[in-house]
């Protein structure tokens, strides 16, 4: 190391500058000059990137169900020199300490709820969460972006009799549609055996009605050109005649 020395901060990072182990400065991306035999070193890097950090949690329910639920947090520093102080010098490890927060936060609000309305109350839980960590974090000099519930995965056993209770609530729907389905044609069926019983019905006595009208117009006239016979012996005539044809 020289007298002069140079650093080149990259884009997206702040360095930190101290001067005989006591803070001096913070150097922006760029190139900067460093004067080593005046005591100023490089004490570290702060990223201004917008960072993310998925925490997996198990945790148990209301209704004593055990649920692994994985929360995403993006967060960044705040680019304020009093706050990016702060997140060098007060905070060792950041993602620890959100991963705390989240921890707290998950197993104080989801054993409130049951498991079938945790899965409604996922943006509930995420506003929990958010709200909690810009709380604290802002003291630490971190910004919270945007907090998000992305999974809640109950054990394979439960996953499984959800389904299973899911898939039995289907089929009995189905057997009463099928059900309903069978009682519409069975309706309709008798329905149109009533209609065609009338119909022939109808057609029976239409019939019947022109055959009496046909004998009793044929009985008429024979006895207006037969003189001295009745309608009794015109009738045994007929019948006779009838038989004869059949």
């Amino acid at each position: 190391m020289g007298f002069n020395n140079w650093t080149c901060v990259p884009q997206g990072t702040i360095q930190v500058i101290q001067t005989w182990g006591k803070f001096s400065r913070f150097a922006e991306p760029g190139c900067h000059c460093l004067f080593p035999i005046c005591g100023e070193e490089i004490a570290g890097a702060i990223s201004t990137r917008i960072q993310s950090l998925d925490v997996a949690c198990e945790t148990k329910t209301k209704d004593n169900v055990f649920v692994t639920i994985i929360v995403s947090t993006q967060y960044t520093v705040l680019k304020d020199p009093e706050r990016m102080y702060d997140a060098f010098y007060k905070l060792t490890d950041s993602r620890e300490q959100i991963r705390s927060y989240i921890f707290d936060v998950v197993r104080s609000t989801v054993p409130k709820i049951n498991l079938d309305d945790l899965f409604t109350t996922k943006e509930e839980i995420a506003n929990e969460v958010k709200n909690a960590l810009e709380k604290a974090m802002t003291n630490f000099g971190y910004a919270i972006i945007q907090t998000l519930v992305t999974d809640i995965a109950p054990d394979a056993k439960v996953k499984f009799a959800m389904n299973e209770i899911n898939a039995a609530q289907r089929q009995r729907v189905a057997a009463q549609d099928r059900a309903e389905a069978e009682k519409i044609m069975v309706v309709k069926a008798a329905e149109a055996s009533a209609e065609a019983k009338y119909l022939q019905g109808t057609g029976i006595a239409r019939q019947r009605q022109a055959i009496v009208n046909g004998l009793r117009e044929s009985v008429v006239n024979f006895q207006s050109e037969v003189k001295g016979i009745t309608s009794k012996d015109v009738m045994e005539m007929m019948m006779m005649t009838q038989y004869f044809d059949t």
